[in-house]
């Protein structure tokens, strides 16, 4: 049984743990996991620059808000907690917590489709209705082995820029907004566009791609798609399903 520590902490950072451990719930249910070895994470409202991120080894579908370690940029416990951290899994996390205000969430998955689109020289091509909102705002970031050099950080940041998807090549998929709804909705845009591509690509038909002139003009517009991208309208539905399987993500 784990501790509630819903009484230990401010109502604005157990709002952001239980929205973080739906969204850990969430990739487990979409068969988006890959045992324990990703993560996402969500800064803590408030002046310190503290986050959280999952216990390390405990399955994503059994992850709670409660169970979600805080830690700082160092990837340092800074609440007493009986999980211990992945310093290394937070070290692409922490790179960009601290380079863009503005990311308050952080996915990164290992999707089976986003690593085999990351793996074509030509990244995410514009095929599908579902590619041109990730094609708004998409940045690439050249495989440096696994990301345990810190000194990749300042790469990988300026890789991204001011992007809210990223292609980790040879790798897998990372988004980042200011919320966790936002983070999980360019997430699930992005992982379908990637499925769409595979799946295209394996019919082994010749393949007609999106006009030019359409896709230019999605990303002239980005700051509006993005604005508009509804996170929250699809969230409440997952929290509801969410709780139709198994509702203790929330203790």
């Amino acid at each position: 049984m784990i501790r509630s520590v819903k009484p230990h902490v401010t109502a604005e950072e157990w709002a952001v743990r239980t929205d973080l451990a739906a969204a850990y719930r969430a990739v487990a249910m979409y068969g988006w996991d890959d045992l324990v070895f990703t993560h996402l994470s969500a800064r803590v409202p408030g002046p310190g620059h503290h986050f959280l991120i999952n216990p390390y080894g405990m399955m994503f579908e059994e992850i709670t808000a409660s169970s979600l370690v805080k830690i700082d940029l160092a990837g340092e416990k800074v609440m007493d907690s009986p999980y211990d951290i992945n310093p290394a899994g937070f070290t692409i996390h922490s790179a960009v917590h601290e380079a863009r205000p503005d990311a308050q969430c952080v996915m990164h998955l290992h999707t089976i489709e986003g690593a085999a689109v990351s793996c074509q020289k030509e990244g995410l091509r514009a095929l599908s209705q579902q590619s041109l909102f990730p094609l708004s705002s998409l940045a690439y970031h050249d495989y440096e082995g696994v990301a345990l050099n810190p000194e990749e950080k300042e790469r990988l940041v300026r890789d991204l820029g001011d992007k809210h998807n990223l292609m980790l090549r040879n790798h897998g998929l990372l988004t980042c907004a200011e919320t966790v709804p936002d983070a999980f909705l360019y997430m699930y845009i992005l992982q379908k566009a990637c499925e769409v591509q595979v799946r295209a690509q394996a019919g082994g038909g010749e393949l007609i791609p999106i006009a030019q002139p359409i896709v230019d003009g999605i990303r002239k517009a980005s700051k509006v798609v993005l604005r508009q991208s509804g996170g929250m309208i699809a969230w409440p539905g997952i929290l509801r399903k969410l709780d139709r399987i198994d509702p203790s993500w929330r203790e």
